[in-house]
């Protein structure tokens, strides 16, 4: 089975200074890979190397351009527009318009579709962030605690979301302190993983609370 996304060998740095050294691993079709790790050890800025926004310090991110939907703490949402405005301008973007009312219904959201979204609470925000994934059709999920501000129950919607997407061949990168209910996923814990200092005699120490 071919990886959908591959990192080889990849080193991250945050502030200049590395972070994370020899990440290496690949997701395929079907596949979730959670990672674990204490504040501070790199999680959301792995993620966000992989997303394209930041470069690596070193190794590569093998993936098919436009493959990845990144989502992170911000829920990336106008607050003036509505819940189904918000949705149905990322679908717009993405060419995926057709998507836009089953995402509304796989996240709980039909009831508060024509509210605007600064109206809406924590929870009714994350989900309808969440919401916008499902409208990219994008096959690779790159998610940063996707679960803040979720009660349990829209914990259980996004899960079952989880499993459609996996379902239907795409895969997932997710960064949780949480189980999500995806009992497939495979999980790396990124202690081992953090860069050697040099002031440190190529010793590995603890993580800096700074660093996330």
């Amino acid at each position: 089975m071919a990886a959908l996304l591959t990192l080889d060998s990849l080193a991250v740095a945050r502030g200049g200074i590395a972070i994370l050294e020899g990440v290496s691993f690949a997701l395929g079709a079907g596949q979730a890979l959670v990672l674990r790790g204490p504040n501070g050890c790199g999680k959301t800025t792995l993620l966000r190397t992989v997303a394209g926004l930041q470069p690596p310090l070193a190794g590569r991110i093998l993936a098919s351009p436009d493959i990845i939907a990144y989502g992170a703490h911000a829920d990336g949402l106008k607050a003036t527009l509505s819940v189904s405005e918000n949705l149905a301008f990322w679908a717009a973007i993405y060419g995926q318009s057709h998507r836009l009312a089953p995402a509304l219904a796989a996240m709980n959201l039909e009831a508060l579709a024509a509210r605007a979204a600064m109206s809406l609470s924590a929870g009714q925000k994350r989900r309808l962030g969440l919401a916008r994934l499902l409208v990219t059709g994008r096959p690779v999920w790159v998610l940063d605690e996707p679960t803040v501000s979720l009660d349990g129950a829209s914990v259980a919607l996004f899960a079952t979301a989880l499993r459609a997407h996996l379902a239907e061949g795409g895969a997932a990168l997710i960064a949780t302190h949480i189980d999500i209910g995806v009992g497939e996923a495979v999980t790396l814990d990124l202690t081992a993983l953090k860069a050697r200092s040099p002031e440190a005699g190529g010793v590995r120490g603890g993580f800096d609370e700074a660093f996330t």
